[in-house]
């Protein structure tokens, strides 16, 4: 499933291009992945300003400068595009988390500082967060690549914080489960039912229930 319209363009091998051919190739990509770049960048403008309901096709394309036609290229849907600034937003945090690694003497310590991490960041542009969270709640079976690119990312950067071995099926079951309370606690903190507070509290509880057994936690009976 691609994340654009598809066309019939035949590329000639890069060993077949003429210097004047590849610098031409060189620069459509670049005029293509700017244009891309507005795209992407009006539309967390008009999230920032009205969350997911501001986020309407042709004011995306009005505000991108760009035909209407070009933001569909790019982005079948407002909910796809959405999720590809989440996709984004999950992927400067793995950045992040690789220039600064978590800190912890444990795995449940250390993935909590990661998701602590990530939702303050978050919560520092809380109508773009509703936007893709809601874009996420909302996404079509078309949208299913995307919708398990940002699954598949969130879930290899608790893996990462678990520990730097590979993660045994054990690990990925568990962290697959700490990413969907970290969406589900996200849902809570944007539809104003829980505060920040109390996000950390639950991902904290959620953490040592899954990676420490036999651990008390507290605020748990047994």
């Amino acid at each position: 499933m691609g994340t654009c319209f598809t066309f019939d363009v035949t590329t000639p091998a890069a060993q077949d291009l003429g210097p004047s051919d590849a610098a031409e190739e060189t620069a459509l990509a670049r005029s293509q992945a700017a244009r891309r770049r507005r795209v992407l960048d009006a539309a967390l403008r008009l999230a920032e300003q009205g969350g997911f309901d501001a986020v309407q096709m042709r004011d995306v394309a009005t505000e991108a400068n760009v035909a209407l036609g070009t933001v569909y290229r790019y982005f079948t849907s407002k909910e796809r595009l959405l999720l590809e600034a989440m996709v984004e937003q999950i992927d400067t945090l793995a950045a992040r988390v690789e220039s600064r690694p978590p800190i912890g003497e444990t795995p449940a310590n250390r993935v909590l500082d990661v998701l602590t991490r990530a939702n303050a960041s978050l919560q520092r542009h809380p109508e773009v967060t509703a936007a893709m969270v809601r874009a996420f709640g909302a996404a079509a079976p078309e949208e299913a690549d995307v919708v398990r690119r940002v699954s598949e990312s969130m879930t290899a950067i608790i893996t990462g914080a678990m520990h730097d071995t590979v993660p045994s099926p054990r690990d990925l079951a568990a962290a697959r489960v700490l990413m969907q309370v970290w969406l589900s606690s996200l849902v809570g903190w944007v539809g104003g039912v829980d505060d920040a507070t109390r996000v950390v509290v639950d991902l904290g509880v959620a953490a040592r229930l899954l990676l420490e057994p036999g651990v008390e936690v507290a605020g748990v009976s047994s």
